[in-house]
């Protein structure tokens, strides 16, 4: 991908005459609304403060993986399918040195950028509330760029099926059971045992499993495979992302 750079810095360049904190403020609104609502208020009723700040503490790594899911995928599907379908920016674009494959990565690499700046603030956010309780935690932000690579690759080959403007409603209905059956505001014990290996298929569950890992401190052997997962995932999506588009905009 030697030229996804320049879809990078064209993105970069238009995000300057906006209003680039608004990056930052949707990103971290919504999850913050969150933590303090589910996290820390129905934390009350556990075992007092004490049973509050440690239910927050376990919470919150799901809202950041959650944050970080939410951005890449709101990042290449709504603004991508304008320029794909409506605008035929990526039309223009072919006819260029650059190529399909530099659209593909240039925007997933502009969705990870974006990504990891909401899931960035909202660590800091954590972080200055005590929900954070070790060093490990240093790595929780690489592991954001992964999960924020997954799922915009994820959200780069979906984009490319989807013709209809409105047809994106249809990825809610993934993304919110996801978002609230994955373990976000409890743990997998919870499930009958048959259904325990279908919720850890969720890229959402693996995601979470290693940034709650990394900011309790709990490391275990499942989070390399999370690792694996999310690679995978990304690899997966950048292949269909690639594939499909070229069929879209070449002859």
């Amino acid at each position: 991908m030697p030229a996804a750079h320049v879809i990078v810095l064209r993105h970069l360049w238009v995000l300057r005459k906006g209003r680039p904190w608004n990056l930052a403020v949707n990103g971290v609104f919504e999850p913050f609304l969150y933590l303090m609502s589910i996290g820390v208020g129905i934390g009350q009723l556990i075992d007092g403060d004490g049973g509050a700040v440690a239910y927050a503490a376990f919470v919150a790594p799901a809202l950041l993986a959650t944050s970080a899911m939410n951005s890449a995928i709101a990042e290449t599907t709504g603004a991508v399918w304008w320029r794909l379908r409506f605008e035929k920016f990526y039309d223009a674009i072919v006819t260029t040195p650059l190529t399909v494959r530099d659209i593909a990565y240039g925007e997933m690499a502009a969705s990870v950028l974006r990504s990891t700046l909401s899931a960035a603030c909202f660590l800091v956010v954590i972080a200055g509330f005590g929900m954070v309780h070790s060093w490990w935690a240093l790595l929780a932000l690489p592991a954001c760029v992964l999960i924020a690579y997954a799922f915009s690759a994820a959200g780069m080959a979906a984009i490319t099926v989807i013709r209809e403007f409105h047809h994106q409603q249809y990825l809610q209905l993934v993304m919110l059971p996801m978002f609230l059956f994955a373990t976000t505001f409890y743990p997998l014990s919870v499930y009958p045992a048959a259904l325990r290996p279908a919720v850890a298929a969720l890229p959402l569950y693996q995601s979470i499993e290693l940034l709650r890992g990394l900011t309790t401190g709990h490391l275990h052997p499942g989070m390399l495979v999370a690792v694996g997962y999310l690679l995978a995932m990304a690899a997966l999506g950048s292949w269909l992302a690639t594939r499909r588009l070229s069929r879209l905009l070449l002859p």
